[in-house]
């Protein structure tokens, strides 16, 4: 019985990373990439037409300044008999973990990952089956045994956007919150993580991979 390829796509916004990507995974038996591109909007064109048949999204999560990785993993996943979507970053912070999976990725992979690592994510994620990285894995462990002293979604989002340099004002208005549930959340972040201001709350959690810097 013969099966079937899997059809990839590839979302990343540099051409070496794309063509690298490619030459990887092309190496592989039952792989087929039918298009890479360079953007998030272009994943989610390509993502949803019905003659490239994709299978699995191999996405990234930056894609300077544009959309981003998670935005366009959320516009994929919520079509029926959509492709499964493959984040595939440098970034292993809890800020991007979280925000791609509550997107619908169904697999969350470090670019350091060697060869053999990444087709075996493939194949998982093709099998609509959960794939993440050892180091992934161990993050998501600790939060589930730890939730007290973790942050939460939004107070994550929160701190990454301080770190960001936004204002309270800016970030109230970016997540559509009044400034007073902004203020409640930093309340809450400085507890949970022992720290009497935004500096050093933005340390702590940079440390801790909570936020990337």
């Amino acid at each position: 019985m013969t099966v079937a390829p899997v059809r990839l796509l590839v979302a990343d916004d540099h051409p070496v990373v794309r063509a690298g990507l490619q030459a990887v995974l092309e190496t592989e038996p039952g792989f087929i990439v039918v298009a890479d591109v360079p953007t998030a909007e272009e994943a989610v064109t390509l993502a949803a037409e019905p003659d490239l048949a994709v299978d699995v999204v191999l996405m990234d999560l930056q894609f300077g300044g544009q959309m981003l990785g998670s935005q366009a993993t959320a516009a994929i996943t919520a079509r029926k008999g959509a492709p499964r979507v493959l984040i595939l970053t440098t970034y292993d912070t809890d800020v991007d973990i979280l925000a791609a999976i509550e997107a619908g990725a169904s697999g969350y992979l470090l670019k350091d990952a060697p060869p053999e690592e990444l087709a075996a994510a493939v194949r998982t994620a093709a099998a609509g089956k959960a794939a993440l990285a050892p180091a992934v894995a161990l993050r998501l462990m600790g939060r589930m045994r730890e939730p007290a002293t973790t942050l939460t979604r939004r107070e994550t989002e929160v701190l990454q956007l301080v770190a960001d340099g936004l204002s309270n004002a800016a970030i109230s208005k970016q997540l559509f919150l009044s400034q007073a549930t902004v203020k409640s959340h930093l309340v809450h972040i400085y507890l949970k993580l022992g720290a009497d201001s935004r500096t050093s709350a933005i340390a702590t959690a940079t440390v801790q991979g909570i936020i990337r810097r």
